[in-house]
């Protein structure tokens, strides 16, 4: 087996190699079994802390259409005129009783868009303060604050629109220390050859959570009103939060049931990849280049989803005239599509580690081409199909899809190069990737002010030009072993 560490005067051609780090034991090869090991428990309940997560984040995306009085809707219409209109059947609610808001365009932008200014701010200290006090408290109150906000939902409403902006921004502060926090615990839990299966298991929910709560919340709004959208997700949070306090621990050390044959496995997998430094070296950090290919991977692949999540569906309404959210297989089809792509391709990219001998580098660079560039193509390739909302739906769910590749690429390459402190790395680089989905929306608009087809082709061809040339960085810059700044003295100079 390949050292992992290298001394201080390791040339540049050993600097390019890359190792993949494997038990050091003689048994490295006889892993801990999977069934009922507390570490695949901590990824199954990581996977419903994330649905609940991200069912909490988009319920509000689906309630405000019954939220806001239809005479607004109507003075509000930017429909374009390029292609027919697609009859739909008018759905009448069965319960009315749901209370109507004037809220323009303008005003509903503000409060979906105040999620962001609060989450963008809690990413990096959410990194900083996992690293101290441990993911588990941090992530369950994470939750369990979004939750709680969600329940006063209906309340903050009632209060005026400037409240509800607030209590979104709160819950924005709650979701993001999260995935700062979870990266967190992974840099204890995960073996490095797991990495892949574990990450993407646990990250995995938030997709499902947005399969199933946009047509469930649908489902809610029509038979009962949009109030107990709120409240159905805020109580199935806090359950949550008291099963994670009960059964999760911070590190295999703590954990109560778990075999120490399990425990001997992950601690002696990553024994030579964690600091003991506790200063967080934030100038090497900074100055690090493999994160900032992460950072820009990030940040272009984060563009694209953003395109997708939230503009894709404005154009097949006012360009294409068909409205995705009428039809909720639909509108949830895509983000099920990629949330089959990422359990799959968290197996496909271990397997090729462990039984190919792929380098880790060269899995995450293939991963992530994959998961960005084909994102791009069949998103420039919606904007040119015409007046063809089948195909739209077709390739949308396919970029979607697609994207699902990128979880087992740069989205965990942090707890490669800096398994120690991957909660601050990914902190820094959802940072930046949280800018797309705040100034999105508002370039898309600027770019778009006669809603025609060539203009939407415009803002789909930059969000896949940014995405390609995210890709393009990654693999020219990223790296996949734990770097020297990552370590401490003890191991940088351990042959």
């Amino acid at each position: 087996m390949r050292p992992l560490l290298r001394g201080p005067a390791m040339n540049d051609e050993e600097e390019n190699s890359d190792s993949t780090p494997l038990l050091p034991s003689a048994r490295q090869d006889e892993p801990a079994p999977v069934c009922c090991s507390a570490r695949y428990n901590l990824a199954l309940l990581a996977f419903f802390g994330f649905f609940v997560l991200y069912s909490l984040r988009v319920d509000l995306s689906v309630a405000l259409v019954d939220m806001i009085d239809s005479n607004i809707t109507l003075t509000d219409n930017n429909t374009s005129k390029e292609c027919p209109e697609h009859s739909t059947p008018v759905k009448v609610h069965k319960n009315n009783t749901g209370k109507k808001y004037r809220w323009n365009a303008e005003t509903q932008g503000w409060i979906l868009g105040s999620f962001f200014y609060g989450y963008i701010i809690t990413q990096i200290p959410g990194g900083f303060i996992a690293r101290r006090i441990g993911g588990k408290l941090l992530l369950g109150f994470g939750i369990l604050s979004t939750a709680i906000f969600t329940l006063f939902t209906p309340l903050a409403a009632d209060m005026g629109m400037v409240t509800l902006v607030v209590l979104r921004a709160l819950e924005g502060l709650g979701e993001g220390v999260t995935f700062p926090a979870m990266h967190a615990m992974w840099s204890s839990w995960a073996p490095p050859l797991e990495r892949s299966k574990l990450l993407t298991i646990s990250y995995a929910g938030a997709q499902l959570g947005t399969v199933i709560s946009l047509p469930l919340s649908g489902i809610i709004c029509f038979y009962l009103n949009w109030t107990y959208v709120f409240y159905l997700f805020g109580i199935i949070g806090i359950i949550w939060f008291i099963l994670w306090m009960c059964i999760v621990s911070d590190t295999p050390e703590t954990h109560k049931t778990i075999s120490d044959y399990e425990k001997e496995y992950i601690v002696s997998s990553l024994r030579n990849q964690l600091s003991s430094q506790k200063v967080v070296p934030w100038a090497s950090i900074l100055k690090s280049l493999p994160l900032w290919a992460i950072v820009v991977a990030h940040f272009s692949y984060n563009w694209t989803f953003y395109t997708l999540l939230t503009l894709l569906p404005t154009y097949m309404k006012e360009i294409l005239r068909f409205n995705v959210q009428e039809n909720g297989i639909l509108s949830s089809l895509p983000y099920f599509g990629c949330w089959l792509c990422i359990l799959i391709c968290g197996q496909v990219a271990d397997y090729l580690r462990v039984k190919w001998k792929f380098s880790t580098i060269s899995v995450r660079r293939i991963f992530s081409f994959v998961g960005m560039v084909g994102p791009a193509v069949f998103l420039i390739a919606a904007g040119f199909i015409g007046c063809d909302y089948s195909l739209a739906v077709a390739f949308l769910t396919i970029s979607t899809t697609l994207g699902g590749f990128a979880s087992s690429g740069f989205s965990i390459n942090h707890l490669d190069i800096a398994p120690s402190y991957a909660g601050i790395l990914l902190g820094i680089t959802n940072t930046f990737a949280t800018i797309p989905g705040m100034i999105g929306p508002i370039i898309a608009k600027n770019l778009t002010p006669n809603n025609t087809i060539e203009e939407w082709q415009t803002v789909f061809c930059i969000a896949a030009a940014v995405d390609i040339f995210g890709a393009i960085f990654f693999i020219l810059f990223a790296k996949g072993e734990v770097q020297t700044w990552a370590l401490s003295d003890n191991h940088r100079h351990r042959n």
